[in-house]
Order: C-alpha cells, then sequence, then structure tokens
C-alpha cells in the first residue's frame, strides 16, 4: 500500500487508527484531512508530525475539491471523520447531520469520481437502537432513535446507495463504545478522570444503569487495518468486545483506579431525552479475519487513569 488517506485523523479514535497504519506500513504515505474541531488536537499527532511521518491537510469533510485533491492517487480512504457525542446532537443536530451525513456523500463522490480501490466507512453499533437481550448481527434492522445515530444510519444510507449505482468499493464497520487516551471528556470515561482530577464529583446520567460494551481503541484500529486488507467489499463488520459494564461500574472502576470512594464523588443527573438502555452487537464476521480484541478495560483503566493526570490540562 503507497498511499493512505484517514479523515477525522486528529481526532480520539482516529489518531489511534493514525497510529497503527504508521507503525504497521512504514514506507506508506499516510495523510490526515481533520476539521480541528474541539475534540480534535495536534497533540494526538505530535510526534509523527514533527518526524513528518504523516501530513495534516486542516479543512472541512465537506469540500469536495480538498476531498477530491487528497483521494487522487490512494490506495485507501478510512473514513473516520464524525460528529459523535450524543448529547451535542440533542442541541446542534444539524451540524451533526451536516458533518455525518454530507460529509460521508462528500468522500463517496470524490472516491468516485478517483477511482479511490477500497474505502473504509467507520459507522456505530448504536445505528441499531437499543438491544436489550442478546446481541444482534450484521443483517439486523437499523432502529437508531437519537439525532446522532440517525445521521450515522443516513450516512450509511448513502454508502448503499453508491454501493448499488456505482459498485463503489466500500467496507463498512460498525463499532462498539470505544475507550483509551486522547478521549475528549464529554465522554463517560474521561469526564470521569477529568472530575476526579479537578475535584468535582462525577456526574452520571439517570440511575447508571445503562450498559455498554467497551472495545480499546487499540484493539478497533487493528481491526480496521486487518479489514482494510482481507475485509470483503461492500460487507459490514460489527466490531465488538466482551467488556460490558454499567455506567455505574465503570464509575466505580475509575474511581477505584484514582483510590477513591464511589458514594463520596459520583452525583446522579437529571438523564438525556432519550437514553438507549443497551446496545450490543455479533462480532463473529471479524473474528473470522483473525482478528480478537486483546485489551480489556479492567486491565488498561489504570493506564488511562495516569495518562488523564499527566495530560489533564489540555482540557481546562
Amino acid at each position: 500500500m503507497r498511499k493512505v488517506l484517514i479523515t477525522g485523523g486528529a481526532g480520539f479514535i482516529g489518531s489511534h487508527i493514525v497510529d497503527q497504519f504508521a507503525r504497521s506500513l512504514p514506507d506508506c504515505k499516510i495523510t490526515v484531512l481533520d476539521k480541528m474541531t474541539y475534540a480534535a488536537d495536534f497533540r494526538n499527532l505530535s510526534e509523527l508530525l514533527i518526524t513528518n511521518r504523516i501530513e495534516l491537510a486542516v479543512g472541512d469533510i465537506c469540500d469536495y475539491d480538498l476531498c477530491e485533491r487528497l483521494v487522487d492517487g490512494c490506495d485507501l480512504v478510512i473514513h473516520a471523520a464524525a460528529e459523535s457525542h450524543v448529547d451535542n446532537s440533542f442541541h446542534s443536530s444539524l451540524l451533526f447531520t451536516n458533518t455525518n451525513v454530507l460529509g460521508t456523500h462528500t468522500i463517496l463522490e470524490a472516491c468516485r469520481t478517483k477511482n479511490v480501490p477500497r474505502i473504509v466507512h467507520i459507522s456505530t453499533d448504536e445505528v441499531y437502537g437499543e438491544v436489550l437481550t442478546g446481541a444482534v448481527d450484521e443483517t439486523a434492522q437499523l432502529n437508531p432513535t437519537n439525532p446522532y445515530s440517525a445521521s450515522k444510519a443516513a450516512a450509511e444510507m448513502i454508502v448503499n446507495g453508491y454501493i448499488h449505482s456505482f459498485a463503489l468499493p466500500v467496507i463498512m464497520v460498525r463499532a462498539n463504545n470505544v475507550f483509551g487516551t486522547r478521549q475528549y471528556p464529554e465522554k463517560l470515561i474521561p469526564r470521569c478522570c477529568l472530575s476526579l482530577i479537578q475535584g468535582t464529583k462525577i456526574p452520571l446520567h439517570g440511575n447508571g444503569k445503562n450498559v455498554r460494551h467497551y472495545l480499546a481503541a487499540k484493539d478497533l484500529a487493528a481491526a480496521i487495518q486487518l479489514i482494510s486488507e482481507v475485509g470483503e467489499l461492500h460487507e459490514i463488520y460489527n466490531i465488538g468486545s466482551p467488556d460490558e459494564f454499567t455506567n455505574v461500574e465503570v464509575a466505580s472502576a475509575i474511581c477505584n483506579a484514582f483510590g477513591v470512594k464511589f458514594e463520596d464523588h459520583v452525583e446522579f443527573v437529571r438523564d438525556r431525552p432519550f437514553n438507549d438502555r443497551r446496545y450490543s452487537v455479533v462480532w463473529d464476521k471479524v473474528t473470522a479475519l483473525g482478528w480478537r480484541p486483546k485489551h480489556s478495560f479492567r486491565d488498561e483503566i489504570d493506564d488511562i487513569a495516569g495518562w488523564y493526570r499527566l495530560n489533564h490540562q489540555r482540557y481546562n
């Protein structure tokens, strides 16, 4: 592989994907396209930028001319750019539709005109909606329940249209909740860490019993690389983890990592307008390619807490 474009590569998930490809493909030219909004950070890529290992193009995924220029000659495009925080989508939903739907349409059209041979579109397990019992596979009906997941489902419909109309060589990925370092503190794990560091109480929505599966960013990045190399075109791959916890259990584990008592450092706050109680996916298809998650939440939480202790000033 000679040339790869990764959209949203200065954000949390995107930067871990960039790390994976930069490490595994030392001779590949890697370009990152990122608008550098609030959740992106140059420091996520600083070592790779300083050594000129990657190039960073600052721009909007909805800028067609820019996208067309950047995808020209690419062997692979990984589309990770997105607005992703559900809470924000309740009051800024048009921004989510613009970035997640129009942005996806823009990059796909650029890839079509420049004949990019392989594209990986990163979606989310939230497009399935609530899964109260069992788990769903890739054939399950989409049932998004908030503006964020609706915009991601709409983006998938754009992808499907390009597959059926133009045979565009796209693979879609639907991943569990992702955790790791560099995550902006609007999400649960970094918000817990930053609250404890700043001496404030951890706010938990509702009764804290909503359940999520937690997938390490490093494991997701490894899965995406494998799928980009051997995944079947036009297929969908769920990427999951066996780690399933309530929000209370996550906050409790983080309190333990900081050596404080849960009951003294957590407060329950008003819930979201609608808060899916549980997501759960079957991920046999990606394991059949040879992938397995290697990092568990319990094993990683001490290192993540340590990272936020050292880097909390980023978010002041």
